[in-house]
C-alpha cells in the first residue's frame, strides 16, 4: 500500500492492469452453484471467502451471506474520504484516458476495495467471520492452504464450538488431523456431490 500511495506511476500500472484482470473473464464453476444450492436450502449460514472476485455473488448467494475479508475487485474506495463505488465506472474513465484517476468527490487517491500488503482486514469482517465459525454445525473448508490468519482459526474455533470440520483441498492444512473428513477431490467435482447429500 505505501509504494501505491505514494508513486503515480505504481497507480498508473496497477489500473493498466486491472482494465484486463483474468477475473473479469471468471464464471462461477459447480463448487459455487452447490453453495447456492445449500443456501436456497436453508442450510448455508455464511460463505467466508479470501476471494477477491466476487464470484459467490454471481453465483447467486445473497450478498449479506458472504464475507469478503480481503475485499473486493468490484468495488473502488477513495484512501481519502472513503468514498465507494462501483469498478466498472472507474475503469471506463481510464479506457477514456485517465491514467490514475482521482475521486471526483475529494480528489483523492482510488484504489479497488481489496486488501493491500500494509492495509488492516476490516475488523467488523472478521468478526463476522469467527462469530459464523463459532455457530456453524458444520465448517466446510474449501480450497484452501489455511495458512493465512486470522481467517485460519475459523477451523479451531469452530471445532471447540462443537461443528464437524470438512476440509476440500488438493494440499495438506496445519488443521487436517482435527477434521472430521479431508478430501483431496476436485472442487468443482466434490462439492456438489457432498452439498446434494441430505442428513
Amino acid at each position: 500500500i505505501h509504494h501505491y500511495m505514494s508513486d503515480p506511476e505504481v497507480r498508473r500500472l496497477a489500473w493498466q492492469s486491472r482494465l484486463d484482470h483474468p477475473a473479469w473473464r471468471a464464471a462461477p464453476n459447480a463448487g459455487h452453484r452447490a453453495l447456492v444450492d445449500l443456501e436456497r436450502r436453508g442450510t448455508l449460514l455464511a460463505v467466508v471467502t479470501q476471494n477477491i472476485d466476487g464470484l459467490h455473488q454471481q453465483a447467486g448467494h445473497a450478498p449479506d451471506r458472504v464475507i469478503e475479508v480481503h475485499g473486493t475487485m468490484r468495488e473502488v474506495m477513495c484512501m481519502n474520504c472513503e468514498w465507494g463505488g462501483p469498478m466498472t465506472a472507474v475503469l471506463d474513465r481510464v479506457r477514456a484516458g485517465e491514467q490514475d484517476p482521482p475521486c471526483e468527490r475529494c480528489g483523492g487517491i482510488l484504489k479497488s476495495a481489496t486488501i493491500s500488503f500494509g492495509q488492516s482486514l476490516d475488523p467488523e469482517m472478521i468478526e463476522r467471520a469467527m462469530r459464523a465459525a463459532a455457530l456453524a454445525d458444520l465448517l466446510l473448508v474449501i480450497g484452501t492452504s489455511l495458512q493465512v490468519y486470522p481467517i485460519a482459526s475459523a477451523v479451531p474455533i469452530a471445532k471447540a464450538a462443537g461443528a464437524r470440520i470438512v476440509i476440500v483441498t488438493a494440499e495438506p492444512t496445519p488443521f487436517d488431523d482435527i477434521a472430521d473428513a479431508v478430501l483431496r477431490d476436485p472442487i468443482g467435482e466434490i462439492l456438489p456431490a457432498l452439498c446434494a447429500q441430505r442428513g
